[in-house]
């Protein structure tokens, strides 16, 4: 009989979201569960960790469930750090991130808890998947996202990825019926225009609430928010190696050290 999979889940909206019990009754149906994850929303952390603060970890009892559950007061990727280094007796097999309660397709990823969590276990070369369902609403509808999480994983499982690679995957707000399919796109090119709603407290003193636009500016037709406009689940293969290696040559003419 062979060994089920070790699957180390996390996300960035907390252990009682909505959003990772789903994941977390996919995950069971796949493979031993470890569950280590905030103990509050983390959105937005990007790719924090905490050195100037002490880390509490608090292991959750749950009877009526398969898996061990841990809730950290960190941020995503001190959750992946703690579950590596503190909890896991051997290296998971695979790491999932999310359900997410939201979008992280392009530019978003850049300040996505819940991808820099899948992004810190792939640092440690070990497989990771960041899911995330483009609805805001704390009692979504997650039972879409839950069919394409299992499907994915189960492919990745089966056929792993490759190196230094972890993948972001966005669902539509649709019903199973009405996805059209999986794309494997990139990433689009957008941007936030962001403004401040600037406000005063009863004593006088100025306070911010950031908002802003999502404007997309990329018109091509594989990139992941086309895809997902147009009723696709996009996935999008990441790398945490930022170089832009297309322009070493050039800087390279510039004679830098002269």
């Amino acid at each position: 009989m062979s060994k089920r999979p070790l699957i180390l889940v996390t996300n960035d909206d907390g252990i009682n979201a909505p959003g990772i019990r789903s994941l977390i009754q996919v995950m069971n149906e796949i493979g031993d569960v470890v569950v280590v994850a905030p103990d509050s929303a983390q959105s937005g952390m990007g790719h924090a960790i905490t050195i100037n603060s002490t880390l509490h970890l608090d292991k959750i009892s749950n009877d009526s469930e398969k898996q061990q559950e841990y809730s950290c007061t960190g941020t995503p990727a001190d959750c992946v750090k703690l579950a590596i280094n503190e909890i896991l007796e051997r290296r998971p097999d695979l790491c999932v991130s999310g359900i997410n309660h939201g979008s992280n397709s392009s530019i978003n990823v850049i300040y996505s808890g819940t991808m820099s969590a899948a992004i810190e276990a792939g640092i440690e070369g070990i497989p990771a998947i960041g899911f995330s369902l483009l609805d805001y609403n704390y009692n979504a509808d997650f039972e879409a996202a839950k069919y394409f999480a299992k499907k994915i994983t189960k492919t990745v499982l089966k056929n792993s990825l490759p190196k230094d690679v972890v993948l972001n995957v966005n669902i539509p707000k649709l019903s199973k019926k009405d996805i059209k399919g999986i794309k494997v796109c990139r990433q689009a090119r957008a941007n936030w225009q962001e403004e401040f709603d600037k406000r005063k407290t009863p004593q006088g003193r100025d306070y911010y609430w950031l908002t802003g636009k999502f404007v997309n500016l990329d018109k091509g037709q594989d990139t992941d928010e086309w895809a997902l406009n147009n009723g696709f689940v996009s996935v999008v293969p990441i790398q945490f190696d930022l170089t832009a290696h297309h322009s070493i040559q050039y800087l390279n003419t510039l004679n830098l050290d002269d």
